[in-house]
C-alpha cells in the first residue's frame, strides 16, 4: 500500500468511531413536527393596530412648553458645508472642516456645473494628489484643546489642500477657546 491509502484508512479508523459517539448523543426520537396555524387577516390586523393606536401612552403625556433645547434648526445641507470639486466629481465636508486652502486650490472650493456628487471616501480617495487630511481628536474639533504645534507648523506652507479629520471622515475645527482663568484657591498656613 502506498502512504496516501494508509493515511486515508487512519483517519477511517479516527472519524468512525466519533461519528458513531456523536450519533448516539442525538434523541432516538423524530422531531415534533411544527404546529401549523392561519395566517392573520386583515381585519384582525387592523384591529391590533387601532388597539395600539388607543394604547399610546404618548397621548398622555401634556405638550412640552418653552423653548426648543435644540435652536435655530439649521435651513439646509448646503448652508452647513464647504464644497470640494475637481475633474467633474464633487463631495460635501463640514464647514470649518478645510484647514487650509492653497491660492492654487481656491477655485477647487466652488462647485462646477455638471460635477457628480460622491460622498467623502469616494472623493477622497479619486484626489489624494492635492488633498491632505490631519486626524484631529475631538477635544481639538470642539476647541478644548489647540492643534500641535508641530501640526500646524508642517501643513502652513503645504500646496495641498487641508481637511480636518476624525475616524477618517472630515469633521469641523472650531476655534480654540480661551482657557478658564484657574481659581486661585486661598490655603492657611497652620503650623502649630
Amino acid at each position: 500500500m502506498n502512504e496516501h491509502a494508509i493515511e486515508s484508512i487512519r483517519r477511517v479508523r479516527i472519524a468512525w468511531p466519533l461519528a458513531a459517539l456523536c450519533a448516539l448523543q442525538t434523541p432516538l426520537c423524530p422531531a415534533a413536527s411544527p404546529a401549523m396555524r392561519d395566517a392573520a387577516t386583515h381585519e384582525q390586523l387592523a384591529e391590533q393596530w387601532s388597539k395600539t393606536q388607543q394604547d399610546d401612552p404618548m397621548k398622555l403625556l401634556p405638550a412640552a412648553q418653552g423653548k426648543d433645547p435644540a435652536g435655530k434648526p439649521p435651513q439646509d445641507l448646503l448652508s452647513q458645508s464647504d464644497i470640494l470639486s475637481f475633474g467633474g466629481m464633487a463631495t460635501l465636508v463640514p464647514k470649518h472642516a478645510i484647514l487650509l486652502i492653497p491660492k492654487a486650490m481656491a477655485e477647487r472650493t466652488r462647485f462646477a456645473a455638471g460635477s457628480t456628487l460622491l460622498g467623502w471616501a469616494e472623493f477622497y480617495a479619486r484626489n489624494r494628489g492635492w488633498i491632505t487630511t490631519v486626524e484631529v481628536s475631538r477635544e481639538q474639533a470642539e476647541g478644548l484643546e489647540p492643534l500641535a504645534a508641530d501640526v500646524s507648523k508642517r501643513f502652513s506652507d503645504a500646496p495641498n489642500l487641508v481637511v480636518a479629520t476624525y475616524q477618517g471622515g472630515p469633521i469641523s475645527v472650531l476655534p480654540p477657546k480661551a482657557p478658564r482663568p484657574a481659581t486661585a484657591t486661598l490655603t492657611e498656613n497652620t503650623k502649630p
